[in-house]
């Protein structure tokens, strides 16, 4: 397992305000309130672990798949269902929604190898993650890749307590299925929209990992 690249900074200030909160503790409630002392420690060293927790990037045997479209980010499956295109797109698709609690690996991947043909960021509200207008009133940011003739669309999308979204793609790259395509911090959903033929092989309440379970085949 290693750290994430964009949890650094956020690890290293969580570290600081740990040390100082500990600090002060032991200098000024320790003799008094030796019991204070240690929840108090118990408390921050938790919150620590979380932090670094969060930021965990697992070693994993990533799936390689001509045919199959890989999970873009761990999570729980909320919503499978057809719906009507609202970005680039005009048709209709298939949506596969996948709820990230504070608790997943974060690191969001290629569903599949192509061409990125669009990708755009969208300002919006912070509804929390499961909502059914978080696909579209959120803030986000949508990519669309393009393979073989065949075009897909991932969102990721901020969540209640993810305040920033992170994308490395931009239109014209060339990717690799289950390279990193992004990061989101803290608490999160990801929608896939797919073709209307491609074969779903997850279901609701399926737990998905990023870059090894196949969510459908085209």
């Amino acid at each position: 397992m290693t750290i994430h690249r964009e949890g650094f900074a956020t690890i290293a200030w969580t570290t600081i305000i740990f040390g100082v909160i500990n600090l002060l503790s032991f200098y000024l409630v320790s003799f008094e309130q030796p019991v204070l002392c240690w929840i108090i420690l118990a408390l921050t060293l938790g919150l620590l672990i979380f932090i670094i927790s969060f930021f965990r990037v697992p070693k994993r045997q990533l799936t390689a798949d001509e045919k199959a479209i890989v999970a873009p980010a761990d999570g729980k499956v909320v919503a499978i269902e057809e719906v009507q295109a609202d970005e680039y797109f005009t048709d209709r698709r298939i949506q596969v929604s996948i709820f990230m609690s504070p608790l997943n690996v974060h690191v969001n991947r290629n569903p599949v190898s192509g061409e990125v043909v669009y990708s755009q960021y969208h300002k919006g509200k912070y509804l929390v993650a499961w909502h059914p207008k978080s696909s579209t009133e959120n803030e986000r940011h949508s990519v669309v890749y393009r393979k073989n003739g065949k075009e897909i669309l991932v969102k990721q999308i901020a969540g209640a307590l993810a305040k920033r979204i992170i994308n490395y793609l931009k239109p014209g790259q060339e990717v690799k299925q289950a390279e990193e395509m992004g990061f989101i911090k803290f608490g999160s959903r990801v929608d896939l929209l797919l073709p209307l033929d491609a074969k779903i092989n997850v279901k609701i309440g399926d737990k998905p990992k990023g870059g090894v379970t196949v969510m459908a085949t085209w």
